[in-house]
C-alpha cells in the first residue's frame, strides 16, 4: 500500500451504490478500493435501492450511507443525502453520473464548504443521451447542473472525445482525462488458456437499454456467416419493457441467442473466461467496464467507436462495428474469420492495455496525484 491520500478523507457520492448502477456503479466500488490502497479513507454516499442492502460488502470496510427517494425515482430526491454530508467531515467530494439529486445535494456541498469538489459525468453529456428527455434535463440544468458544473473543482472525462462533449456541454475546457481502471489481470494459469481459440461464444454483459443497440445486435447476429455451433450469450438487466423486447426478439430466432439475465461474481467471471469476442454495439458510452473486465481475461472486443476505448484498435484488441445489422454483421464474420494465431495475438493485446493504461495501478496512482493535490492545496 501506497501512503499519497493518507490523511485525506474522500466523499464518493452517486444515484446508486449497487449492482442497478451498472458500470458507474462498478467504477464507484474501484474508487473506493483506490482510495484505500493508496491510504485515504472514502465514505460513499448513495440513493438507496433494492439491490443496495445487498451489494454493501462489494465496498469492503468502506462505509455506504444510504438515504430513502421520496417521489420519482428517476429525479431521485432524497434530502438524507444532506444529512449524511452534513454528518461526514469529508475533505473532498467526487460526484459519480449527473442528471438526478445527487448533483444537487453535491452542489450544495461545494457551495458550504468551499472545498475540492470533482464531477464524473460517465458519459452522461453524450450528445446520444442529452437529446433524450430532453425537458427533464433543462429542468435539471436550470435548477441544479449549471451551478454544480460551475462549482467544481474539475470535472472528469473519461476520453478526450467526452472532454470534448464536457466542453460543448458545459463551458469548461479544464477537464481532467483518467480513464476507468479494469479490474486486475486473471492468474497467469487463466492467460495461458487463451493461448488456445475458445469455441464460438460472443458474449454481451450490460445493461438492457436502447444505447446499447442490442436489438441491431440481434438482427446483426442472424445475418451474419457464423461457425456452426456459435452461440451469442446475452447477460443483463434493465427496466422490464426493455427487457421484453429483447427477450421478444430473441424468442423470434434460431435458438442460437441466449438471454441469461443478469450475472454477477462467479458466473460473470465464467462467461468471460470462455467467450471468443466481448462485443458492445453501443449508441453512447463513458468507458465501458465490460470491455475492461473482458480484457482483464484476455478476451478481445467488437465494439462502436462510441465505446471510446480507440486504445484497442490501435493495439490490435479490439474490432470496430459500426451500430446497424449490416455492420454488425461484417463485424462478427472478421471476428469468426481469424485463425488460432491471429485471436492469440488480439487476445495477447487485450491483456497488455488491462495491464498497462487501464490498470488499476496506474490510474490510482493519477487519480491520488488529482486528489492530493485539490486538498492540500485548500488546507494550506
Amino acid at each position: 500500500m501506497t501512503h499519497a491520500l493518507a490523511g485525506c478523507h474522500i466523499g464518493l457520492i452517486t444515484a446508486s451504490a449497487s449492482r442497478l448502477g451498472g458500470g458507474v456503479a462498478e467504477a464507484v466500488v474501484n474508487q473506493a478500493a483506490m482510495i484505500r490502497d493508496q491510504g485515504g479513507t472514502a465514505t460513499v454516499f448513495a440513493l438507496r435501492d433494492d439491490a443496495a442492502e445487498e451489494d454493501r460488502h462489494r465496498f469492503g470496510p468502506t462505509p455506504v450511507c444510504l438515504a430513502d427517494v421520496t417521489g420519482p425515482r428517476q429525479i431521485g430526491y432524497a434530502p438524507g443525502l444532506d444529512l449524511a454530508l452534513r454528518s461526514h467531515d469529508v475533505d473532498c467530494l467526487h460526484l459519480h453520473g449527473i442528471w438526478m439529486y445527487p448533483s444537487a445535494a453535491a452542489s450544495n456541498w461545494a457551495k458550504r464548504t468551499g472545498r475540492p469538489y470533482f464531477i464524473s459525468p460517465h458519459g452522461m453529456l453524450d450528445p446520444w443521451i442529452t437529446r433524450r428527455g430532453r425537458w427533464k434535463k433543462a429542468l435539471a440544468r436550470a435548477f441544479y447542473e449549471r451551478p454544480s458544473w460551475r462549482r467544481a473543482t474539475a470535472l472528469h472525462a473519461l476520453s478526450r472525445r467526452e472532454a470534448d462533449d464536457v466542453a460543448q456541454a458545459c463551458g469548461r475546457t479544464d477537464s481532467i482525462i483518467i480513464p476507468n481502471a479494469g479490474p486486475e489481470c486473471m492468474p497467469s494459469t487463466t492467460a495461458a488458456h487463451r493461448t488456445a481459440i475458445p469455441d464460438s461464444t460472443v458474449i454481451y454483459i450490460g445493461r438492457i437499454h436502447a444505447k446499447k443497440n442490442l436489438l441491431a445486435l440481434v438482427s446483426g447476429w442472424l445475418r451474419a456467416r457464423r461457425p456452426a455451433g456459435s452461440r451469442l450469450v446475452i447477460a443483463g438487466w434493465g427496466e422490464a419493457h426493455a427487457v421484453e423486447e429483447l427477450q421478444a426478439a430473441i424468442r423470434r430466432c434460431d435458438g442460437s441467442i441466449e438471454f441469461i439475465g443478469p450475472a454477477h461474481g462467479k458466473e460473470k467471471t465464467a462467461l468471460l473466461e470462455r467467450g471468443l469476442f466481448m462485443i458492445l454495439p453501443s449508441h453512447s458510452e463513458g468507458l465501458p467496464m465490460a470491455i475492461l473486465e473482458a480484457w482483464a481475461c484476455g478476451m478481445p472486443a467488437i465494439m462502436t467507436a462510441q465505446c471510446n476505448l480507440a486504445e484497442g484498435f490501435a493495439a490490435g484488441a479490439a474490432l470496430e462495428c459500426g451500430h446497424d445489422p449490416a455492420a454488425i454483421a461484417r463485424a462478427l464474420e472478421q471476428g469468426f474469420a481469424l485463425d488460432a494465431q491471429a485471436w492469440t495475438r488480439m487476445s495477447q493485446a487485450a491483456l497488455g492495455l488491462a495491464a498497462g493504461p487501464f490498470s488499476a495501478t496506474e490510474v490510482a496512482a493519477r487519480w491520488a496525484t488529482v486528489y492530493a493535490l485539490a486538498v492540500r492545496g485548500h488546507r494550506s
